[in-house]
């Protein structure tokens, strides 16, 4: 692991020092852990993204849709 060094605000280091100890962790797993969520979360917006940007260029026709539609039942309680 490589040592990095950040700049926080008095408040912000202060939630974070309250949450790892909160979670059990020291500072630097707490942030380790939130920047990987944080960089999946980013990953799966840009994949949303892609996908949104994809069907306004080539919509899907009501025909295709319809036969989805009727395999794609929620099954019932």
């Amino acid at each position: 692991m490589d040592t990095i060094q950040i700049v926080l605000e008095p408040e912000l280091l202060r939630a974070t020092d309250a949450a790892a100890k909160r979670a059990r962790l020291n500072r630097s797993a707490l942030v380790r852990q939130a920047l990987r969520e944080h960089l999946r979360r980013l990953k799966i917006k840009e994949l949303e993204d892609r996908d949104r940007r994809g069907y306004q260029r080539r919509p899907q026709k009501v025909s295709k849709i319809s036969r989805w539609e009727k395999v794609a039942v929620w099954p019932e309680k």
